[in-house]
């Protein structure tokens, strides 16, 4: 079995290239800055990983990837789009390029990952799709208005393509974290996070592991799709 991880070197993705390849499966995954990072997480799994630089914000990258991935691995059984970039302040005080860049990354980018791995899908008549939204994109986030809609984005694009992609047995899914300890929420300081766990009603924050093993059970489950499965700690009901 065979996973093209997009955004696999730190945090969440990083989680599902250890899982992935715990469990058996060959990965592939991309990283775009931290490359230390991505070579050490590929020796842990020699042989049965393949790190690649790429944007995920490029369509013409992300397909580069896929290509490079199938001629290493095969074909992949399931991709994964979890590269995304977070922005915090008021709307009217981003720049456009910011926005943009933004954009570019969480929701262009995970059409065009989508994209890069459909045709074969569609041919093979098999495939699971799994993009990674967020709480915000259900409920919106105050000061995370560009996130919020990116991510939300995410969800629209997930549910259409599960229609779309259903009849050729392509299967689409949107897992949407609560507050997850990773570098993204690293800038926030130890009191706020401390609240954020107070608000959510297991009273802890997730782990990347439990956002990974949310997203092995969605590749391996042959009747899920167009769902958005919520590893938040109730902190969205």
């Amino acid at each position: 079995m065979n996973a093209y991880i997009m955004g696999g070197s730190r945090g969440i993705g990083a989680a599902a290239v250890r899982l992935f390849c715990a469990r058996g499966w060959n990965t592939a995954f991309t990283y775009l800055l931290s490359e230390k990072e991505a070579r050490s997480l590929a020796s842990e799994f020699e042989g049965h990983t393949m790190p690649f630089r790429a944007d995920g914000a490029s369509w013409q990258q992300s397909e580069l990837f896929a290509a490079a991935a199938e001629e290493r691995f095969g074909p992949p059984d399931v991709l994964i789009y979890c590269a995304g970039i977070s922005h915090i302040g008021l709307l009217q005080q981003m720049s456009e390029a910011e926005w943009d860049r933004l954009m570019d990354v969480n929701l262009k980018g995970a059409a065009g990952a989508c994209r890069a791995v459909i045709p074969g899908m569609v041919r093979r008549r098999s495939g699971s799709i799994i993009l990674v939204s967020s709480m915000w994109g259900q409920v919106g986030a105050s000061c995370e208005a560009a996130y919020s809609a990116s991510k939300a984005g995410v969800i629209g694009l997930a549910k259409a393509l599960a229609k779309e992609l259903g009849p050729s047995g392509v299967r689409v899914n949107c897992v949407a974290p609560g507050v997850i300890e990773t570098d993204m929420n690293s800038g926030l300081d130890r009191a706020s996070l401390d609240e954020l766990a107070e608000r959510t009603p297991l009273g802890r924050l997730g782990t990347p592991l439990e956002v990974a093993e949310t997203m092995i059970f969605l590749a391996e489950s042959a009747f899920i799709t167009g769902q958005v499965i919520c590893p938040n700690g109730g902190f969205v009901i």
